[in-house]
């Protein structure tokens, strides 16, 4: 079931390690600005919805600043586990939303009990998949590229659905295709 998957360690520690080889893809590439060396300069989160322990390192978002003086500008990496400013975890945003049927009462009592989501938490993810995410560019550039075509009224799961395997792996698959909304801009 979805729910043990977001309780699963190992999805975490392998989400993390994405999100390392994001990191050191970007600083392999130098400052976007000036074309400097770039250095760590990580940042905390406090990230919601995972199991009660995350693996270590998990309460920080990579990112990296330039060491040449006069720049010293910040490159924040894509990412797997964070979905820009939302405190709870990309994985937790996409497969809660991604409920076949909807949001009933019992099962926004069971995320409640489980992850600490509210109600209202939901039905703002909901809003955002249904409303929001459609009207992004990156929407725009992406969803002629994946079959079958999604359905905008039934996102994520529509996405989820483009993927093969076993949901772990559609998850993760959906997360680094969503990475560059993580980027600050995008």
């Amino acid at each position: 079931m979805w729910h043990e998957l977001l309780r699963d360690p190992s999805l975490y520690e392998l989400l993390l390690r994405i999100d390392e080889d994001l990191c050191a893809q970007a600083r392999g590439k130098g400052c976007q600005y000036c074309g400097g060396p770039l250095h760590a300069a990580d940042y905390p989160r406090k990230p919601r919805g995972g199991p009660a322990t995350l693996p270590v390192g998990y309460d920080r978002r990579l990112s990296l600043c330039c060491g040449r003086d006069g720049c010293r500008k910040r490159t924040t990496p894509a990412s797997v586990r964070f979905l820009g400013r939302r405190v709870y975890l990309g994985a937790m945003l996409v497969l809660v939303c991604a409920m076949q049927q909807g949001p009933t009462r019992k099962r926004l009592a069971k995320l409640r009990e489980l992850f600490g989501v509210s109600r209202w938490t939901v039905c703002r993810w909901r809003r955002w998949w249904l409303e929001s995410f459609g009207q992004t560019s990156f929407w725009q550039e992406h969803r002629g590229r994946l079959m079958p075509p999604p359905r905008e009224d039934e996102l994520p799961a529509s996405l989820l659905a483009c993927f093969i395997g076993a949901m772990r792996e559609r998850l993760v698959a959906l997360l680094r295709l969503l990475s560059p909304l993580t980027v600050p801009g995008s």
